[in-house]
């Protein structure tokens, strides 16, 4: 059986849980909203246990630095989202996008070769089982707004602010 180490960290717009495997990061979700990340791992990895970590390992301190303003190390954290190839080229594009940007659904189709594809777009990211790291709050409707995340509008709002220096 798997074991899966469980952590959690505070973070501005709120407290976070994390899973890893191996030391892979393999789920991040606000904690609050992580009834979410456990269907999820336990289609990826069936039937697991879980033990709490031990201390704050490379991605807390990473995220810990990304609130602190240096935004760009959650690129540094190793992960492992599992998922179809569509999500994954997905969610690799989205992590391409720097911070600061927003893009369009229609314009990560575009990115990834799959012009017509804007809602399966939509749907690899309500997927996405690896929040902030895979920033799909980077991803706004066709004219700006602010669409759908699973952390909810609020916090998608705050991070899209946070990672423009506002």
């Amino acid at each position: 059986m798997t074991t899966l180490t469980l952590t959690y960290a505070p973070s501005p717009p709120g407290d976070l849980a994390l899973a890893l495997y191996d030391g892979v990061l393999v789920g991040l979700e606000f904690a609050d909203c992580a009834d979410r990340l456990w269907p999820w791992l336990r289609r990826r990895f069936g039937e697991y246990t879980t033990r709490l970590a031990t201390g704050p390992g490379d991605a807390t301190k990473r995220l810990q630095a990304y609130f602190a303003g240096d935004l760009r190390a959650i690129d540094r954290i190793v992960i492992d989202a599992g998922g179809t190839p569509f999500q994954r080229a997905v969610w690799d594009a989205l992590r391409a996008i720097p911070p600061g940007e927003s893009w369009s659904y229609g314009r990560l189709a575009r990115r990834i070769g799959r012009p017509p594809a804007a809602r399966a777009v939509g749907a690899a990211t309500s997927r996405n089982p690896i929040a902030i790291i895979i920033p799909c709050h980077r991803l706004v409707g066709a004219q700006g707004n602010l669409t759908g995340y699973g952390g909810g509008l609020a916090r998608k709002a705050w991070l899209l602010r946070h990672e423009k220096g506002e």
